[in-house]
């Protein structure tokens, strides 16, 4: 029986831990992370990895009284075949414990999953499984996660001129109108669209090639070509342009040379801010 000092003591071991769920129904996957993600200190804090291999065991431990917040969950969306799985668990932890961030770790980027993962349940990141160096890339953005929940509010908004980037949700405001889908505006702007934006403006003023926007975004460089990249500037142009009232304003200026640029002939684009005069214009 542990007297007052040692459970003290216990209790300080574990508040000293990054505590790490893990929801997860593929052996493999789990025997190969596992080692990574044990090993690794996480804000200067050995890790303690909990696992469930269904999504009712999860949701279960969730709702338990007395169980404690983990720092972080990790959620495979698709478990044995029921696209829903990963989202159930979700809606657990948001009910229980709003603030705890959550990435998913899926085998399915770049599809309506990670579109869904996005808009209907506010993930903090969406990771895909087969891409190299993946054991890196968990452990980076798994920091970068928990950074951000000890620091809340700290550059969680990315602005420039009358643009506004949530970068912990993805939404973007255009002189505070939500950027909507152009071809449907009940419906948000889908997440790839989003997602290039920021990066433009995270690389601004240097344009982002079609090869380096496919890095980015974690996509098969054979299967995201030229012509998808312009497609999505092309959304992203007409929702801006949606945002600033209509009537192609946010099109001339554009072709000004600011907002959304075309450069070169290398299949680039970036980034220009507005200028204080054009501001005034568009909103």
């Amino acid at each position: 029986m542990l007297d007052f000092r040692q459970a003290s003591d216990v209790r300080t071991r574990i508040d000293l831990m990054a505590d790490i769920l893990w929801v997860e129904d593929q052996t493999h996957w789990i025997d190969r992370f596992r080692p990574t993600l044990e090993a690794e200190a996480f804000d200067q804090r050995p890790t303690r990895l909990t696992v469930f291999r269904f999504a009712a065991a999860a949701c279960q431990h969730i709702r338990q009284p007395g169980s404690a917040p983990p720092d972080l969950v990790l959620l495979d969306a698709q478990m044995s075949g029921d696209d829903e799985a990963g989202f159930s668990v979700f809606r657990a932890l948001r009910k229980r414990w709003p603030e705890v961030p959550v990435i998913y770790l899926s085998e399915y980027s770049g599809t309506g999953i990670e579109e869904q993962a996005f808009e209907q349940t506010e993930a903090r990141d969406f990771i895909a499984k087969h891409q190299p160096n993946i054991e890196q890339v968990l452990c980076w953005r798994i920091r970068a996660a928990l950074r951000q929940s000890q620091q809340p509010g700290e550059q969680s908004q990315l602005q420039q001129g009358p643009l506004r980037i949530d970068t912990e949700t993805w939404e973007i405001w255009w002189n505070g109108s939500k950027l909507m889908n152009p071809a449907n505006p009940q419906r948000p702007l889908g997440p790839t669209p989003r997602k290039i934006l920021r990066y433009l403006v995270e690389a601004s003023p240097r344009p982002l090639t079609t090869d380096q926007i496919a890095a980015h975004l974690q996509a098969d460089p054979d299967r995201f070509s030229w012509a998808s990249y312009r497609q999505h500037i092309r959304t992203l142009r007409h929702s801006l342009d949606q945002a600033a009232g209509g009537n192609g304003r946010f099109m001339t200026l554009c072709q000004q040379g600011e907002g959304l640029v075309t450069f070169g002939d290398e299949g680039a684009y970036c980034w220009r801010p507005v200028s204080p005069q054009q501001e005034d214009t568009q909103g």
